[in-house]
């Protein structure tokens, strides 16, 4: 994780405490920092189209990866000037606080629900997302959550919802139980956890296609219209922080959403398996 924006200004503060220092000022720095999910991070995605923006653009990208919440409270911190998540309802509220200049859709993927290849639930080749949930919740099978506030997390408490389960409101009551577990870290780690303890776990598509660390882990739902994963990206509001380099992230956002921009991540593919698909021309995404 690249250091936050305090930390870059503390360093070039002190960079010009010395007089022989040949280090550039502050102001000629052609960077900009973006807080991201983990998942544009752990699919890979930015390792294929940052160099391409820095080609084109001189422009280099400093990416912040975290669950979305997180990612939102890093940018309304003002240690961003581009905020790239995916939970629509979180970005729609960043834009009401006054911390986002305008919310522009770049592009989607779905989630899938990964689980072992014993399949405890009894649930693998359905397409019914909230009947998987249920079912698993029912036969007590061991799932894994994120728990971190990320879109992946936001999305996995709202499906839960849809299956008439609140889980907040069952770990309050302490009527949940063990096979429930949030462990409060990303989705590689959420992945990670349920390939060593056969459980099940919510995915986000990209990041699934990239994981290494298989083990018996396999998707068993998949297709489900509710599924859907929507990405947004967003400036964050420099009348709120002005350090934040609007004419720099608003390229960044430009190129995101330009042909150039969505054909860069059209291309990114896993043997031959296109992660994210674009659609920053739909205006209700």
């Amino acid at each position: 994780m690249y250091p936050t924006r305090r930390l870059l200004l503390a360093l070039a503060g002190f960079a010009a405490l010395a007089p022989l220092s040949p280090a550039p000022a502050l102001a000629q720095d052609k960077s900009i920092v973006v807080a991201s999910t983990t998942s544009t991070q752990d699919s890979g995605l930015f390792g294929h189209i940052l160099p391409l923006f820095k080609q084109k653009t001189g422009i280099d990208v400093k990416v912040v990866a975290q669950g979305t919440g997180q990612a939102l409270d890093t940018a309304r911190r003002g240690d961003a000037d581009v905020v790239f998540v995916h939970a629509k309802s979180a970005e729609q509220k960043f834009l009401d606080e006054g911390f986002g200049v305008k919310r522009y859709p770049v592009m989607y993927n779905d989630f899938v629900l990964i689980g072992p290849k014993s399949d405890p639930a009894g649930i693998k080749g359905g397409k019914d997302i909230v009947k998987a949930l249920t079912t698993i919740k029912e036969k007590a099978a061991p799932f894994i959550s994120r728990g971190d506030r990320s879109g992946t997390h936001v999305a996995e408490l709202n499906l839960w919802k849809v299956a008439g389960i609140d889980i907040a409101k069952e770990k309050e009551s302490k009527q949940l139980g063990p096979w429930y577990r949030d462990i409060g870290q990303g989705m590689g780690a959420a992945l990670n956890t349920a390939s060593a303890s056969n459980a099940y776990v919510l995915s986000d598509r990209g990041t699934w296609l990239s994981f290494k660390n298989r083990g018996d882990l396999g998707i068993v739902v998949e297709g489900d219209k509710r599924l859907f994963n929507q990405y947004g990206v967003m400036l964050v509001n420099p009348a709120k922080h002005a350090t934040v380099k609007k004419d720099l992230g608003q390229q960044f956002i430009d190129w995101l959403i330009s042909p150039e921009g969505q054909k860069a991540i059209a291309d990114y593919k896993i043997n031959g398996e296109q992660l994210f698909y674009p659609n920053a021309s739909d205006p209700n995404a």
